[in-house]
């Protein structure tokens, strides 16, 4: 019964918040066992609750302990101000990567996957349940421990493979828990083999969509099975390039994309409004389900609205997930091309929003732009800054208290006016019940392109980079390339997919991670601070009555007539220059890690002899 104590009191945990009638009223919950839901699917799957909530990802797809992966982590808002940022300023220590865990604790890595493997020992022992509704329970626990086991692999290699609850009562079974680090390969295929028993068991479709919305999908299992194959033949784990690796990666998406679009997956219609549908989405394909019911005994709100928006507009907190002029510089023209390249539609930083790719208008909020937050429909955003009585430049955006570093805010999955069932405003922004999409089909289509690429099937790779760019409204041009280079090379093809992630996927958690698999970390940001823009009002020739007027001028001659946009190398941040270091690619096994188990060896990037490319 030891085995079983942490599944068990987590079930009357989440029964007591449950009000079902029948024998949960005439039953003590605190001493209930396994025996109390043998044979009970119903039962059964509020303890899969449980397994879901502990292990849900949160929005913007950082990991559960340190936060790693958010914007700050990469240009799309390089930290911006003087708060320490250990992994880019190169000052990481063996005690600061803590995901891995070095204590007992339910809710840390090992504790969660204890909780799984608890439910998957006690469920495949029951044998008064339907084998069918069995085999989909386990199925989505095997999903989770897959997931729960990537997001270790990902920051250290390999990790001692524990499979099933282990008994921690007694110096003998404490010494039994003592195991050593499996290697990365085997974790890979222990991951794919979950992965491969969810896929089989579990259904395209649920049925009764409104109740199962969220639920794990034989898609969902195949298309994270897809990314971490991709990431299994990326350059962090697989540096010589070695050709299975990317045919693996490129079956497991193929496998993806096939089973997803038979089950009606595909690209939403319209990028901005996205993440507004919920039942039924077709680009949704691993999702985090939030609600803003304020009666709801469960309600679980993501706080994106009230981090996200300016923090004048929230009442408290807020100006969070600002872009930098480094994204701001990334997206292509409406036709495509890069910035500069385009011969179709002339760049110049001084109108750098004019004729951009459509998505920066739907992720990038900007001085002047049309931006109906408060539910005004022709609300207009001015973040300029102007010379003051004192001579000094202060920023017109909320009097210069609590504005934007930048001058920028993010403004992917924020509500408007448009889309709001409700007045969006201070008031409700903390009640926000917008999904998380951890992996959407835009996600599954650039997997199939970079792992074609892998293995030489390049025109593959320019079917779903087309698919994207088309759905994002760029130009098909004359050649129907939508932007992209003709007859590229396999390294040209990698860095296109690799740019198009950067502004289809901004501020959703994948800028950091792709850099770091690809190990361009360095070369992509060593030695900057990122750069400096201020739009500034002119002091001469500006109308006295501008600010009462601005609203209804046309923004380009705004621009053109009252603002220059300045910029300067020196970034926002008063902390050093980026310094990411190669040790970085697999991060240390935590000190209290290493403590608690003799078997556990520290990678020998960090002074041990594991080496985490086996």
């Amino acid at each position: 019964m030891k085995k079983k104590y942490i599944l068990w009191s987590a079930l009357c945990s989440m029964l007591a918040l449950a009000s079902c009638e029948s024998v949960l009223d005439k039953t003590d919950l605190g001493g209930a066992s396994p025996d109390l839901i043998s044979g009970d699917s119903v039962l059964a799957n509020i303890a899969l609750n449980y397994v879901y909530n502990q292990n849900l990802p949160s929005w913007g797809g950082v990991t559960d302990v340190t936060g790693l992966g958010g914007s700050v982590y990469s240009e799309e808002s390089f930290n911006q101000g003087s708060s320490a940022n250990k992994y880019l300023e190169g000052t990481i220590t063996a005690t600061d990567v803590t995901d891995f865990g070095t204590s007992l604790n339910a809710t840390n890595n090992y504790g969660k996957i204890r909780t799984i493997n608890s439910f998957i020992y006690d469920l495949g022992s029951d044998k008064l349940m339907d084998n069918g509704a069995r085999n989909r329970l386990l199925a989505q626990a095997y999903f989770f421990r897959a997931w729960r086991y990537f997001e270790l692999v990902k920051l250290y290699g390999g990790v001692p493979l524990v499979l099933t609850p282990q008994d921690a009562v007694g110096d003998e079974a404490r010494e039994a828990t003592f195991i050593p680090r499996n290697t990365t390969t085997q974790c890979y295929a222990q991951m794919s083999a979950d992965l491969d028993t969810a896929i089989k068991y579990l259904p395209s479709v649920w049925s009764l969509p409104n109740t199962n919305w969220g639920r794990i999908t034989k898609g969902a299992a195949a298309a994270l099975k897809g990314r971490i194959s991709m990431y299994a033949a990326s350059p962090q784990f697989n540096p010589n390039d070695v050709a299975a690796k990317w045919q693996t990666a490129y079956d497991a998406n193929k496998q993806a994309f096939d089973i997803l679009t038979a089950s009606g997956a595909k690209l939403f219609a319209d990028y901005g409004k996205m993440w507004f549908t919920e039942v039924g989405n077709t680009e949704a394909v691993f999702i985090t389900g939030f609600n803003n019911s304020q009666g709801d005994q469960q309600r679980r709100n993501n706080g994106w609205e009230a981090s996200t928006r300016p923090r004048y507009a929230t009442g408290s907190g807020g100006g969070s997930n600002i872009p930098s002029w480094d994204l701001v510089k990334a997206y292509p023209m409406k036709d495509g091309k890069k910035p500069g390249v385009s011969s179709k539609y002339t760049y110049s930083d001084q109108l750098f929003y004019k004729d951009r790719d459509p998505r920066f208008e739907k992720t990038i909020a900007y001085n002047g732009c049309t931006w109906p937050m408060t539910n005004v429909t022709n609300n207009r955003l001015w973040t300029y800054i102007q010379l003051n009585n004192q001579n000094r430049y202060i920023s017109v955006e909320n009097g210069s208290v609590n504005i934007s570093n930048t001058g920028f805010y993010c403004r992917k999955a924020l509500q408007t006016s448009d889309v709001a069932t409700s007045p969006v405003d201070a008031s409700n922004t903390i009640y926000s019940g917008t999904d998380w999409m951890e992996i959407r089909f835009a996600e599954v289509l650039l997997n199939l392109a970079e792992a074609a690429t892998g293995v030489g099937r390049l025109d593959e790779a320019y079917t779903q980079l087309k698919a994207v760019r088309a759905r994002a409204g760029i130009e098909a041009g004359t050649d129907g390339l939508y932007g992209l280079k003709a007859n590229m090379t396999r390294a040209e093809m990698f860095t296109a997919i690799l740019d198009e992630r950067q502004v289809e996927f901004a501020f959703e958690g994948k800028r950091f991670w792709d850099l770091r698999r690809w190990k361009l970390l360095e070369k992509t940001f060593n030695g900057s601070k990122g750069t400096k823009v201020e739009i500034r009002l002119k002091t001469t020739g500006v109308p006295v009555d501008f600010a009462a007027t601005r609203d209804g001028m046309k923004l380009d001659d705004v621009y053109t007539n009252y603002l220059t946009v300045v910029l300067t190398p020196n970034g926002l941040m008063s902390r050093p220059a980026i310094a990411w270091k190669p040790e970085y690619y697999f991060f240390p096994i935590p000190t209290g890690a290493l403590n608690n188990n003799p078997l556990i060896i520290q990678n020998n990037t960090w002074g041990g002899s594991f080496d985490p490319l086996q």
